[in-house]
């Protein structure tokens, strides 16, 4: 009985573990991330969070209202997503559209509680914040739809995951969008019709 006590034991500590892995990996990079974020702006270069890693820190994404805040890292491939949002496309002109990924159960599974007038917020490398404000939200078959990155206009914000948020199946063709607007002047934001599959979300 001792021996069946302490075998279950063993099992459900051992799945505790995995089970807090990806968020507790998640969480302690973002530190790691926040430091290489800080060298970067200082020297104004891309910095490693460590010396093996094939991404670094390109912006940090703040939720006000839902007092979020979380480094973006440069490309969406999965090791990447591990770690934090990733972004696809844009940052470097501070006007042009800007899509991030990121996944539904760590850094993303906030996105969830935005709504229309929420405001977002994107900080670049020279530590200017962009405004951006929450236009819409929806749910995107990623098998019928794609995002047509070439007709977005300039000053969206496009934040992607995957969808349902509690869904134990990861990688379902269901993608939750965010589309935010720049809050300065700029050319009038058509709205997007296409979304397509970000892989590894």
């Amino acid at each position: 009985m001792n021996r069946l006590l302490a075998l279950l034991l063993t099992s459900s500590a051992t799945l505790l573990v995995f089970g807090l892995w990806i968020p507790l990996k998640a969480v302690l990079a973002q530190e790691l991330l926040a430091m290489a974020w800080a060298e970067s702006q200082a020297r104004q270069v891309d910095t490693r969070p460590w010396p093996w890693a094939d991404t670094w820190p390109v912006a940090r994404l703040a939720l006000p209202g839902l007092n979020e805040s979380m480094i973006v890292l440069a490309g969406t491939h999965g090791e990447s997503l591990a770690f934090g949002p990733g972004l696809l496309t844009g940052g470097e002109d501070r006007q042009a559209a800007v899509i991030i990924a990121g996944h539904r159960d760590t850094h993303f599974r906030a996105l969830r509680n935005l709504r229309s007038g929420s405001p977002l917020q994107l900080q670049g490398r020279d530590g200017q914040w962009q405004h951006y404000q929450v236009w819409a939200t929806r749910v995107v078959d990623s098998r019928v739809a794609m995002i047509d990155t070439r007709n977005l206009a300039d000053g969206t914000l496009l934040l992607v995951t995957c969808y349902p948020f509690d869904s134990i199946d990861a990688g379902g063709p269901l993608r939750y969008v965010v589309e935010a607007r720049l809050e300065t002047p700029a050319s009038p934001a058509r709205r997007v019709e296409q979304i397509d599959t970000v892989a590894g979300l």
